[in-house]
């Protein structure tokens, strides 16, 4: 067996990994790299494998740095099935579908042709196969897969695959994005008994997070504050989880008079055709979620909360002059519409930015994170006066002790080898020297494009 990273590799964008045998080829993922650019130059590159070869491929979320690229898998030949949950399914359509139409204005922007048009994301999505958690499929006489809850976002998978090489059948586990439990409406990532192999993600594979219960009382505090200087609260926000999650827990502050009614936009377009895929699929929320629900309480609707779809909508936000709190797309601040508002309230000191997402390193948001005093937004130099804070319990993945607990469940067959991706490399290698000390299995970093064969 052959297995490279063709992305997500000592980055945590582009993730994208072949397995090969001598009679089966498949990638799990293919997605979008992400920076300072929604349309990077690496995009672009043709892909290191023939994609008319790939004999099936898996999508674990619908997440752009997951699902990305592959419309140009399709275009560049790739016409068999693609596995996924029901939700990640739709979740990747409207994702794609937004990513598309972005990739032809900024081509048209910088006099280029687009990475891949709307037509080619509709044709994709044909080739869809809905499989549901806990179902073993048999793809032919070499494979089966299996996906599991990951409890990142909705609809999120672990992957499980047996090879049959040659007669000797062996278990790859791949962990997809590991949620951060315990988190609003998605259940609890489920835990794997067996493997040989394991691929396992380090988004935060050096950090540890907040505990859960600080983090509503930090985004209460932080509204109280902002609303208390008569200010605009800024939160830019990925439009599929993040977003949701925070409305839940708005609704909940809300309701419960925990914080002063004021006004509540979500500014994004993208955001508001996700959360009805959310409210589609009610059935895959967690019991507490649900119980809310039976109890006649629509968690996507309170007091105060205004959807702007429109631009004209949009533009009219930064005209109301009392407290407010904006949700706009994108979580890096890099495209969508929160670079508008940035730019309108960055310099007043009654204003607040609240990062509740991973900032990829040379994003907007990065730089705000790290302390920047002055951004470039639009070709314009901005004077930072606003404050700026993060609440790292917001994000969707595990930290390091998560991730060392998941791994170590892993016990019934422990595996012999355990490959770290998907992180920036300190955050990987710190890692994988956690996992040789606390669970002594083998470790390995990969490189790019590197193949390895097992």
């Amino acid at each position: 067996m052959k297995i490279s990273f063709h992305g997500a590799c000592r980055e945590v964008t582009g993730s994208c990994i072949l397995v090969e045998t001598d009679k089966v080829k498949f990638v799990i993922d293919c997605g979008m790299f992400q920076g300072a650019r929604f349309s990077e130059q690496k995009n672009f590159d043709d892909f290191a494998f023939n994609p008319k070869e790939i004999d099936f491929a898996i999508l674990t979320h619908a997440h752009l740095d997951h699902c990305g690229r592959l419309p140009k898998l399709y275009q560049d030949g790739f016409r068999q099935k693609i596995y996924a949950t029901s939700p990640t399914i739709d979740l990747a359509r409207v994702i794609m579908s937004d990513s598309a139409h972005v990739l032809v204005q900024e081509a048209a922007l910088h006099h280029q042709d687009p990475l891949y048009l709307p037509y080619e994301v509709d044709a994709l999505m044909n080739h869809f196969s809905a499989l549901d958690y806990g179902k073993i499929l048999k793809i032919n006489n070499e494979v089966k897969i299996r996906l599991r809850d990951a409890g990142h976002i909705l609809g999120s998978a672990i992957v499980e695959v047996w090879l049959n090489n040659n007669g000797r059948e062996k278990k790859l586990v791949f962990s997809g994005d590991l949620g951060n439990p315990p988190a609003p409406i998605v259940r609890d990532p489920e835990f794997i008994d067996s493997a040989d192999l394991v691929v396992i993600e380090s988004t935060y594979g050096n950090r540890v997070h907040e505990p859960a219960t600080e983090r509503l009382n930090l985004l209460r505090q932080t509204v109280i504050d902002s609303i208390g200087r008569g200010g605009t609260l800024m939160i830019p926000s990925f439009a599929l989880e993040r977003t949701q999650e925070v409305l839940y827990e708005l609704n909940y502050l809300i309701e419960n008079k925990k914080i002063p009614a004021v006004p509540i936009f979500v500014d994004s377009p993208l955001a508001i055709r996700a959360t009805s895929v959310y409210e589609k699929y009610r059935n895959f929320f967690d019991s507490e979620a649900n119980d809310l629900i039976k109890s006649g309480d629509d968690l996507f609707n309170f007091p105060g909360l205004v959807f702007t779809e429109t631009s004209e909508q949009s533009k009219k936000i930064n005209s109301i002059k009392e407290s407010k709190v904006i949700l706009a797309g994108s979580g890096m601040c890099v495209g969508g519409r929160i670079p508008y508002h940035l730019k309108y309230n960055l310099g007043d000191a009654k204003n607040h930015l609240l990062i509740i997402s991973y900032q990829v390193d040379g994003s907007l948001g990065r730089n705000l994170l790290d302390g920047a005093k002055t951004v470039w937004i639009d070709n314009e130099k901005i004077q930072v006066r606003a404050g700026v804070s993060a609440i790292g319990s917001y994000s969707s993945h595990a930290d390091q002790p998560k991730l060392l607990n998941w791994l170590s469940k892993i016990n019934k067959l422990k595996p012999k080898l355990v490959i770290v991706e998907h992180g920036e490399e300190a955050a990987s290698l710190e890692l994988a020297k956690m996992i040789e000390q606390k669970n002594k299995i083998k470790t390995l970093v990969p490189e790019y494009g590197k193949i390895y064969e097992m």
